[in-house]
């Protein structure tokens, strides 16, 4: 295994624990919704990068669901964690706007 990529696992990894941690973290101290989505959003995308990492070993070859040639965990989980957040931008959004024309 090349330097490189033994860097570039390694980074992803610690960068995306730490902000699992931390999701974590603001998850039991809060209980809006937005933020709620957010902290599944980053959730999901750690995982997202714990199943790349994985992939890149070869490891589920041979048990996975796939759409055509592409796995079926390649397109849900980056889409998963967007339309988490999506969904959190969204609510923040809808929330700004009812305040500024309720009044």
């Amino acid at each position: 295994m090349d330097s490189g990529v033994i860097i570039y696992i390694s980074s992803r990894l610690a960068l995306g624990a730490l902000t699992a941690f931390f999701a974590i973290m603001l998850w039991s101290r809060t209980r809006d919704a937005a933020w709620m989505l957010m902290v599944i959003g980053m959730l999901t995308a750690y995982v997202e990068i714990i199943y790349s990492i994985v992939e890149m070993f070869g490891i589920p070859e041979g048990m996975i669901v796939t759409i055509g040639s592409i796995p079926l965990a390649s397109i849900l989980l980056p889409n998963l964690s967007a339309i988490f957040i999506l969904s959190a931008f969204l609510i923040m959004v809808f929330r700004k706007y009812r305040k500024k024309y309720k009044s």
